[in-house]
């Protein structure tokens, strides 16, 4: 049971100006793509072959001996879950109960996104910024690498990559101004607030 490559939820264009055609073909196609396929190809004939992506990566997480599997699995679910963490025209103030919880345990969106941008900035080298819960309270986390939030006992309500390839050929080193262009112009405020209600 291989898992696939999803098909990127809108057009390569859809994201323009903020991330490029270009980016996303790379992105997708190259480095989303190699992940899937490494994954596939690891675990082909193994007890994780059957088993949910999800379950695979809490299970390999903390054993060394798993560390490419792991890295391939991570990094193919934290990419189908970034692409949904972006839509057109997204970005701005996240509405109704999502809005109200960020209110509540930061204090105010503008401190929410403080956070949100301080933990992408300050993530030396590759990896990703993440909004969760955490027993039932809204945090900002980094991860290095692949790394990601279910093998924390963290629910993601919404990641952005800040590995340089999703903003290198947009924002070169410029990685602030890909991170303000997430928050104003990209973010999938729908996606984090159905993964919040789901939790």
């Amino acid at each position: 049971m291989s898992y696939e490559l999803p098909t990127l939820p809108y057009d390569y264009t859809a994201l323009e100006p903020y991330i490029s055609e270009s980016t996303l073909e790379f992105h997708h196609d190259k480095h989303h793509a190699a992940y899937v396929n490494n994954f596939n190809a690891a675990v082909e004939g193994t007890d994780l072959d059957s088993q949910p992506i999800e379950t695979v990566i809490k299970a390999i997480a903390s054993n060394p001996e798993k560390t490419g599997v792991f890295n391939n699995a991570a990094q193919a679910w934290n990419h189908t879950f970034y692409w949904n963490s972006m839509k057109p025209n997204g970005g701005g103030m996240p509405a109704g109960d999502l809005a109200k919880k960020i209110d509540t345990d930061f204090g105010s969106f503008e401190k929410f996104a403080e956070a949100f941008k301080n933990a992408g900035a300050t993530q030396f080298g590759s990896g990703w910024a993440w909004l969760v819960l955490d027993n039932g309270t809204l945090k900002v986390t980094k991860t290095p690498n692949a790394d990601n939030p279910l093998t924390s006992g963290q629910v993601p309500l919404l990641t952005m990559d800040v590995w340089e390839h999703a903003y290198y050929l947009d924002y070169q080193n410029k990685r602030p101004d890909y991170m303000g262009a997430f928050l104003s112009n990209l973010a999938n405020w729908d996606f984090a607030a159905q993964n919040l209600a789901a939790a």
